[in-house]
């Protein structure tokens, strides 16, 4: 059985983005797949991953990819799960190409899409768990915490003001 989460890029040079997903779902002690599947170089594998991933157990895909970022389009458009796309930072235009390619999803295909960079990686690895807590009352429970831990920590900060 797989893990729950499945957390793919496109590239290798992805990790550092990715990595930060990675960072939040160890954070609440979710285990989960992590693999470069490539839609432009690796496409009979990605086909495989994405019409395999229901009856591996995959509850939700974070996809992340920059420049031309066909990757979480190309999984959604062969499996019924969620997947949360990640603009990764390119450096021709700032992500910018990134996010147009995974959010302008034609209707019927839906991508969920977060921000550009390390804030998007972080919030799909949240939303995922978000998505997992509907039927798991520990996640829940770990979010209620997590939420109220930013709460009190933006409390703090205002305490400080002099």
């Amino acid at each position: 059985m797989s893990n729950e989460i499945s957390l793919v890029m496109g590239s290798s040079s992805d990790w550092s983005t990715m990595k930060e997903a990675a960072n939040i779902l160890d954070e609440f002690g979710v285990k989960y797949d992590k693999a470069v599947i490539s839609a432009h170089r690796m496409p009979q594998e990605m086909f495989e991953f994405a019409q395999g991933a229901v009856s591996a157990g995959i509850k939700v895909i974070i996809a992340g990819a920059g420049g031309a970022a066909h990757l979480p389009g190309m999984i959604a458009a062969n499996t019924v799960l969620p997947v949360i796309g990640v603009p990764v930072q390119s450096h021709a235009l700032s992500g910018m190409d990134s996010l147009l390619s995974i959010v302008q999803m034609p209707a019927g295909v839906p991508v969920a899409t977060t921000a550009i960079g390390v804030s998007g990686a972080k919030n799909a690895a949240l939303l995922a768990l978000e998505i997992i807590g509907t039927t798991n009352p520990r996640i829940q429970l770990k979010m209620t915490e997590y939420r109220k831990q930013m709460h009190d920590k933006a409390a703090e900060s205002g305490d400080q003001l002099v």
